[in-house]
């Protein structure tokens, strides 16, 4: 019951991390207005936010690794709450700026950690879900928080946003080192650690493919409110209510995906959800300006959101347990890496195809690895011997001689000409080829059978 409540907690400490990030997203033109900055200057909160936290995610997780999970994680809240509250005592861009680096730098720790103590607290069987269930906090971030930071933005002013948060993430610091046990260590990270990571080709994929899905979706969402009112006219309510919609279907996509998971597995489960969102930017795209068409189009999109991230942290964990804490921080890195990106570098369209690259790399990562197998026969010992009883006499018979009569054999089993044996994997052919004393002669069938020379 226990662990039952602390998956809870952990997910609302991830809603409090998401309005952290993206809370300014959702209050872009009070902001603006507030602090007497551009719109575009304002976005950058977002941006430069993002790249402490991309810098900061592996980083903070190598420095951490030694510390109580417990500790951690409550340490990483507060640090959180302490910077929303002094954000709300001042009015200068530039101070809110340096707050704003100085809290992300730590708040990088507690989405990749808190993925990887979950996975600590359930049995192996469990962790896909368990991930999924944590990354709700993100739909839930975007679902209820964006339009109840709209909202209170509008009303209450933008340093009423920043009081709330701050009280919000107190509050979830409190009940998470509460419910949260007391001991839990990952496993150690070394700077060898991100060496080995660097040299496995199957997580380099996958955060692949965190890198590009993320780019594609982030230079369109941060400036989501502003897009509405430029290509439709849409004031602050029908902003409010698109970031709502998205939430609640990116919520639905994140809960579906950890109740089927299980039967279908993280690949295929991964695949249907990055459909969903091509789908929907290329909705979205296509259909710029029409509300009804961008509207399809979130619900698209935002169905596969949230699911396409827990199903990403699911599969590095299941590739590399160990290094589950290095692994996760990462994608959390690079996921921040696309939501730095500059949203004048692509137009919409190039957004699609950013999906169908990373649709195409998870294509080629689901493909089980060839295995070195031979095409005929099998390349174990040609031999297998025999022993006459009285007289001692070694009777030798190739094992696959029966097979192997043909142009490529003399009568008696000798080889001539090219080997008769192809295999399909070069490290097969070469142990095939070499003797065991390391002389890279060819094997031969033994000396003698029943005294007939067969070398």
């Amino acid at each position: 019951m226990r662990n039952y409540f602390s998956r809870i907690v952990l997910m609302l400490g991830n809603v409090v991390t998401g309005l952290s990030i993206l809370g300014p997203a959702g209050m872009l033109a009070d902001l603006a207005r507030g602090l007497h900055v551009g719109i575009h200057d304002t976005g950058l909160l977002v941006t430069y936010g993002a790249i402490v936290l991309c810098i900061g995610s592996p980083v903070m997780a190598w420095l951490t690794t030694r510390v109580d999970r417990r500790v951690l994680l409550v340490a990483t809240l507060a640090i959180l709450a302490a910077g929303q509250a002094a954000s709300a005592l001042t009015s200068n861009y530039y101070v809110i700026l340096l707050l704003r680096i100085g809290m992300l730098a730590i708040g990088a720790i507690y989405t990749p950690q808190a993925a990887a103590t979950v996975a600590l607290i359930v049995h192996d069987r469990e962790r896909p879900s368990a991930i999924a269930f944590v990354f709700l906090g993100w739909s839930i971030a975007i679902a209820g928080g964006l339009p109840l930071v709209t909202l209170i933005a509008t009303h209450f002013g933008w340093q009423a946003v920043y009081g709330t948060l701050a009280a919000i993430a107190a509050i979830v610091a409190a009940l998470l080192f509460v419910v949260l046990p007391q001991g839990l260590q990952g496993h150690p990270l070394s700077p060898q650690s991100f060496v080995t990571i660097a040299h496995s080709n199957r997580i380099l994929l996958i955060l692949l493919v965190t890198l590009l899905q993320t780019s594609g979706q982030f230079t369109v969402f941060i400036y989501l409110a502003p897009l509405l009112h430029a290509l439709t006219g849409a004031g602050p309510a029908v902003a409010g209510g698109f970031f709502a919609f998205y939430g609640v279907v990116g919520l639905v996509g994140n809960v579906v995906a950890s109740g089927i998971v299980t039967k279908f597995g993280t690949q295929k489960t991964l695949a249907l959800f990055m459909a969903s969102t091509l789908l929907g930017m290329t909705l979205w795209s296509i259909g710029a300006g029409w509300l009804v068409a961008m509207g399809a189009g979130i619900f698209f999109w935002a169905f596969g959101f949230a699911a396409i991230n827990s199903m990403q942290q699911a599969r590095l964990v299941a590739a590399a347990p160990d290094l589950a804490s290095a692994s996760v921080a990462l994608n959390t890195s690079v996921l921040y890496v696309g939501q730095a990106s500059d949203p004048g570098s692509a137009d919409c369209f190039s957004r699609t195809n950013i999906f169908i690259l990373s649709v195409m790399s998870a294509r080629r990562l689901s493909r089980s690895p060839a295995r070195c197998s031979p095409r005929r026969g099998r390349p174990p010992s040609v031999v297998k011997r025999k022993t006459c009883g009285q007289s001692g006499t070694s009777l030798a018979k190739p094992a696959t001689l029966g097979k192997m009569h043909g142009p490529g054999l003399k009568q008696g089993g000798r080889p001539h000409g090219p080997h008769p044996l192809r295999f399909r994997c070069a490290e097969a052919r070469r142990r095939i080829a070499r003797h065991p004393d390391g002389q890279g002669h060819r094997r031969r069938a033994p000396s003698h059978v029943g005294g007939a020379d067969l070398g």
